[in-house]
């Protein structure tokens, strides 16, 4: 019987915390470090990650034929006498990456259409897809492939609506990329209090995998002091002991085109080693909550 993939959300209520460059950072390095196969699942409506991956010519393509994960969504709002119109095999983009290390890293690619699909969710006609639940959609369309892969990385929206709740119903754990700042760092009780009483009413454990520090500034007074609380303040998840840091060349990496290596994407001063050193504590994190 084949191991069961491990299947990690990430996600932060506030936006530009550098949540889409630690999903792609993550998902090149377990690839090309650790030889594990990964699928990125994005649902993040703003599709930075899928343009980080593929490019926005790519992404265009694909939106304008349907071959995006809002395709999904919408096929729970038609009416029963319509045909479905998702399919899984043409919207799974393999090999996606463009560090030649990188062998695989697959993609089911996000939309704009996400935002209006996510409002409209909520009167998903009962029983589509013999789903009585709209946050059951992903599961069931997805399940056939998942343990085709070692790690499934979910990139969720910046609330706690129904496309997210569809990424942690598929999930084991979740991690919380943050730039260490008040602002940045507040959403993540709210996010510990939603995610555990969902997974109470599903009667199953989604598990804090940690917090991920992004954008650090080591002369920073402010990033400094917000490191030690998050870390003295046991009601949080753990924070992962090595921070990615406030570079150019990481800024960078989700415009970086071409063929090359890793340490031309994330940069050699300092870049690389932190991204393979938080990926390695993150699979020992997962490994060790399995």
């Amino acid at each position: 019987m084949a191991p069961k993939a491990h299947v990690i959300s990430t996600i932060n209520l506030k936006g530009g915390v550098g949540k889409t460059t630690t999903t792609a950072g993550l998902a090149e390095f377990l690839s090309a470090e650790f030889r594990k196969r990964v699928l990125v699942v994005d649902l993040d409506p703003q599709t930075n990650l899928t343009t980080v991956l593929i490019g926005e010519e790519k992404w265009e393509e694909l939106n304008d034929e349907g071959y995006t994960l809002a395709t999904l969504f919408k096929d729970a709002l038609r009416p029963e006498d319509e045909p479905l119109e998702f399919d899984l095999e043409k919207t799974l983009q393999r090999n996606v990456s463009s560090v030649d290390a990188v062998t695989k890293v697959d993609l089911l690619p996000s939309s704009l259409d996400l935002i209006d699909v996510q409002d409209r969710l909520a009167s998903m006609p009962r029983g589509r897809f013999h789903a009585n639940n709209p946050t059951d959609l992903l599961r069931k369309a997805i399940r056939k492939i998942i343990d085709d892969y070692d790690y499934v990385l979910v990139d969720c929206p910046p609330n706690l609506g129904i496309v997210t709740l569809n990424g942690l119903r598929i999930s084991e754990g979740y991690i919380i990329p943050t730039i260490p700042d008040v602002l940045s760092t507040y959403g993540i009780p709210q996010i510990q209090r939603r995610v555990r009483a969902f997974a109470e009413d599903l009667g199953e454990t989604i598990k804090e995998i940690g917090i991920v520090i992004t954008k650090y500034k080591a002369n920073s007074t402010v990033h400094w002091n917000t490191v030690r609380r998050l870390q003295g303040d046991k009601k949080l998840p753990a924070v992962l002991p090595t921070f990615i840091p406030e570079k150019n060349d990481i800024a960078g990496s989700a415009e970086f085109v071409g063929r090359g290596t890793l340490r031309q994407k994330y940069g050699y001063q300092g870049g690389f080693d932190a991204f393979r050193g938080m990926t390695q504590e993150f699979i020992e994190l997962v490994e060790e909550k399995a």
